[in-house]
């Protein structure tokens, strides 16, 4: 899922990710402002002191370096305190320097072969700088806070015209009145959208209003057709004077007939968006058993053991159609395929399995028998069948599966989730 949390959210988060660095930044540049600035005079500081000091020795040479809590002298020339030796290996110049675990700030000069040593008592200070980083911290979590406070207020208006929307289009049901949205909304990119919400939803309804009309058409025109001409072969087929030439063919309409209505019937059915009217509790045994006798003169005498393993009698709650559906390709595909051998249906309370010992599957055509118009090699069919099977299966929420090798047969299994 490329986009895993709310348009609102998303707002919320980039107003209050964005307060959060910008007072994160200029709060850093603060610290780093007040430590540049504290340093610097602590700088001066010493050079100031260091001047002091260097002119009251030239006025007084027994003049005595400072010692102050914060400000320590040391000086390499008779009578003063000489410095310890962490200092006195220092050359002339500027020092940062721990000291008996304290802080110092060390100037070293020398002056008429004699080395000075000023050292500034930086504790003060870093304590100063703790505290000033510890307000900064809270401050930048103060901000941030607010910063999402005030997002979420502000992405909640933001993005109220597309919640609008939003609203509008899920109101929408399928026999709603198509509403008009665009005109509701500005010229901008929510407006756009509305736009192209109605355009799509004009369309839909187009679709629909001829999805309703084909259907209707095909429910009277074509069934109409193949009612007569399965009551005339079957009118035909009790005349007992036939010849078995005649007589096959004339299975052969009847067959073609009935499986052009299931199929009508089946379509039909797939094509209505619910079909809970038309459920009701259907005996699967008895279809199988019904659907065997139907399917059986496909074998056409070949020597084939038709094995039917009943072990439970479950009833599901479907449109019958679309259940004969199914179990009518799985068995029609076995007769078809098996030259010899057999066909065993096994039945029980999870599922149904079609298993035979017929030419098979090739391994590179398995991963493709539930696409629609697919036809194996030795297929006579129009490549619709599995792949009908597998979208009433979907409908139901069953799984089947297909298993096959070339040459030793296939296993068709539907497992009726739910039963």
């Amino acid at each position: 899922m490329r986009f895993s949390h709310s348009l609102r959210f998303r707002v919320a988060t980039t107003f209050a990710a964005f307060g959060g660095l910008a007072s994160l930044i200029i709060a850093a540049g603060l610290y780093i402002g007040a430590q540049d600035t504290g340093q610097r005079l602590i700088d001066e500081t010493l050079n100031a002191e260091v001047q002091d000091f260097l002119a009251r020795r030239l006025r007084n040479p027994q003049s005595l370096p400072p010692a102050t809590a914060t400000l320590i002298g040391y000086a390499t020339d008779a009578g003063s305190p000489l410095p310890p030796d962490a200092i006195a290996r220092l050359a002339p110049g500027r020092y940062t320097l721990n000291y008996q675990d304290r802080p110092y700030r060390v100037a070293v000069v020398e002056q008429a072969g004699i080395r000075y040593y000023l050292l500034y008592n930086e504790t003060l200070f870093r304590e100063r700088q703790a505290r000033l980083l510890l307000y900064l911290a809270g401050a930048v979590a103060l901000m941030a806070l607010l910063s999402g406070v005030f997002a979420l207020w502000a992405a909640e208006r933001v993005i109220e015209p597309v919640k609008e929307l939003a609203r509008r289009v899920r109101a929408i049901g399928p026999d709603s009145q198509l509403p008009t949205l665009a005109e509701d909304f500005p010229h901008d990119e929510v407006g756009d959208l509305a736009r192209g919400f109605e355009d799509t939803l004009h369309r839909l309804a187009g679709f629909i209003t001829r999805e309703r009309a084909f259907t209707a058409d095909v429910s009277h025109e074509l069934r109409t057709p193949l009612a007569v001409i399965r009551g005339a072969a079957e009118v035909l087929l009790t005349q007992q004077d036939l010849a078995p030439v005649l007589r096959d063919r004339l299975e052969r309409i009847e067959r073609a007939a009935t499986d052009m209505a299931e199929l009508s019937s089946a379509l039909l059915a797939m094509a209505r968006e619910k079909d809970d009217a038309l459920r009701e509790a259907i005996d699967i045994a008895s279809l199988i058993e019904d659907t065997v006798d139907k399917q059986r003169p496909l074998l056409r005498g070949r020597p084939v053991e038709v094995v039917l393993d009943i072990l439970s009698h479950p009833r599901l709650a479907v449109d019958p159609n679309l259940l004969a559906i199914v179990v009518a390709n799985l068995v029609r595909n076995s007769f078809t395929h098996t030259e010899r051998g057999e066909v065993r249906i096994r039945l029980d309370d999870h599922g149904l399995v079609v298993a035979d010992t017929g030419l098979g599957i090739p391994h590179e055509a398995l991963a493709h028998v539930f696409q629609r118009h697919f036809k194996g090699q030795t297929s006579q069919g129009e490549g619709i069948g599995l792949s009908l099977v597998k979208k009433i299966c979907d409908r139901y929420g069953w799984r089947i599966a297909l298993s096959s090798e070339p040459g030793q047969g296939t296993r068709a299994e539907v497992r009726f989730v739910g039963v």
